[in-house]
């Protein structure tokens, strides 16, 4: 892909979001890095030697859509999480605010910015999800529902759009060190149902074991993902780190249940050994 013309990042304030913005900016677009609150993202124009201009966007508000005239790539960043609870303690009200942001806002301002990005072909929207959604993983069904649900809307938007020139990229992360990451580390929020708290712990235990000494540094996540933008021979599902690059590999190679069975399957023999164990079985 060629380099000219602008790009507008939203959920820009923080994390893998803001590192994309600096790092599209310094491989040369006009960059618009959007988030709720501008003042967060005030002194970011200062750490980039390219053209970045920092605006107000928030997703679920169409009042706050400003597209330049000239984009040519869109990166569908901002998202929302909440406490990871079992789907018997789920908060509907959670689930309705997550999707409002991590789903209908993507769609909303997908729709919004395809006339202007047929118009500048060719052209790209990057959506990012989570590679949470490949594996079974306890607990996080609000957050992965919302991320395959804008999956899903991937997969039909890539054949809609393609006749436009405009290509369609998923990035699908594992662990990079943000505020986000960091805030879901630590005993899980499902320790405090005593019926789940030996899942809860198992699975909190084999993500610090397997998954958190792996994190990666923003700014290296943000180089794979506009590599991923740029690369117009490539696939439409892309990774930025080794656990998501790993999981990318094992979906593509195996059919659904093998992959429940090394995830979430190896998950509960674990719990059940450790139970037998305990109890002496």
């Amino acid at each position: 892909m060629d380099i000219y013309g602008s790009a507008l990042v939203t959920g820009a304030s923080r994390g893998i979001g803001r590192a994309v913005a600096l790092e599209l900016a310094a491989r040369g677009f006009d960059t618009v890095a959007t988030m709720r609150d501008p003042a967060a993202g005030s002194g970011m124009a200062d750490e980039t030697t390219g053209r970045l201009e920092v605006r107000r966007l928030d997703v679920t508000d169409r009042t706050t859509f400003d597209l330049p005239d000239d984009l040519r790539v869109l990166v569908n960043n901002a998202g929302v999480d909440t406490e990871y609870l079992p789907v018997e303690h789920a908060d509907i009200g959670d689930w309705r605010r997550m999707f409002e942001t991590n789903v209908f806002g993507t769609v909303a301002l997908t729709s919004a910015a395809i006339p202007t990005l047929r118009d500048n072909r060719p052209s790209v929207v990057c959506t990012v999800t989570s590679s949470s959604i490949i594996a079974s993983v306890p607990f996080f069904s609000a957050y992965r529902a919302s991320k395959a649900a804008a999956s899903a809307f991937c997969d039909s938007l890539r054949v809609e759009v393609a006749p436009f020139g405009i290509r369609v990229v998923e990035i699908m992360p594992g662990p990079v060190d943000t505020d986000m990451f960091r805030l879901s580390t630590g005993d899980m929020d499902a320790t405090r149902f005593p019926r789940y708290r030996a899942l809860a712990d198992t699975a909190g235990e084999l993500r610090r074991a397997h998954a958190d000494p792996r994190v990666v540094d923003p700014a290296a996540a943000a180089s794979a993902i506009v590599d991923a933008i740029v690369d117009e021979s490539g696939p439409m599902r892309y990774g930025c780190d080794p656990v998501s690059h790993e999981l990318i590999d094992l979906w593509r190679q195996s059919d659904d249940e093998t992959v429940f069975a090394l995830t979430g399957q190896s998950l509960l023999d674990q719990v059940a050994a450790e139970a037998d164990g305990r109890t002496g079985v």
